[in-house]
């Protein structure tokens, strides 16, 4: 946690807010802390504590209610700093390879019915794209399964944005410059267009001899960071492994 300007009762607190908004996507408040998670505080000290993280750009005041939101930076401090990602099972593994192995001969239905095993095994949207423009998505209506997008108004913009194949081609191009095992994108903090201000999303890359392109998911910022990034992974090496075994 180097450079993080933060007291571990900070830390505690932070943690609690974004567990409570990831499992609820509801404002939450220093009382509700207070009874639900072991921070040794009262209320009014956990409030306070919460206007200070506020302050450090960790935590939004909320339009409806008196509780707050965790911001992009709160969610990327928590990926880097608290998350402890789960292993994915061997039955899991085996899942994900045969919805897949039986479409190893064809890249495009490879990858086609790769971005439809992730989408349904997160219940996100997902999306893949290579680097020669090919582009397969699946699970846009799982994002109306989050009161943070029904409540968007610009829900059709969003949509739309996510059928672009040319938005996802300037990702990819984000992607290959940070050559990173997994890419995070935060809402505000990585997206300029306001449209995404409420998302997320999971990208890592996959490469054969000839080709080479992304795979992710795309959710809201309180999506479970610790359950879709090993799947992210996993998945991303299995059709790596698979193009090279081609020849693609």
């Amino acid at each position: 946690m180097k450079g993080v300007d933060l007291t571990n009762r900070q830390i505690a607190i932070l943690r609690a807010v974004i567990e409570e908004y990831t499992a609820t996507g509801a404002p939450v408040g220093s009382e509700l802390i207070e009874k639900k998670y072991k921070i040794g505080a009262s209320p009014a000290t956990i409030r306070n504590e919460m206007v200070e993280l506020a302050k450090k750009g960790f935590l939004s005041k909320s339009y409806f209610s008196s509780g707050r939101v965790p911001t992009a930076k709160a969610f990327r401090f928590y990926i880097n700093n608290l998350l402890k990602p789960k292993e994915l099972s061997t039955a899991e593994e085996v899942s994900f390879k045969n919805n897949i192995w039986d479409e190893r001969e064809e890249l495009h239905r490879l990858l086609q019915q790769a971005t439809k095993t992730l989408s349904d095994s997160t219940k996100l949207l997902s999306v893949s794209i290579t680097d020669e423009g090919d582009f397969y998505y699946s699970g846009v209506s799982n994002i109306l399964l989050f009161r943070e997008f029904l409540e968007e108004r610009n829900l059709p913009q969003l949509i739309e944005r996510f059928e672009d194949e040319v938005f996802w081609g300037k990702i990819l191009r984000r992607i290959e410059k940070l050559e990173e095992d997994l890419m995070c994108f935060l809402g505000e903090e990585d997206f300029p267009d306001p449209v995404f201000h409420e998302c997320a999303s999971v990208f890592a890359e996959f490469e054969g001899e000839n080709v080479k392109g992304a795979i992710g998911v795309v959710g809201p910022k309180r999506m479970y960071y610790e359950e879709i990034m090993p799947k992210v992974r996993y998945l991303s090496s299995l059709i790596s492994e698979i193009l090279r075994e081609g020849g693609y």
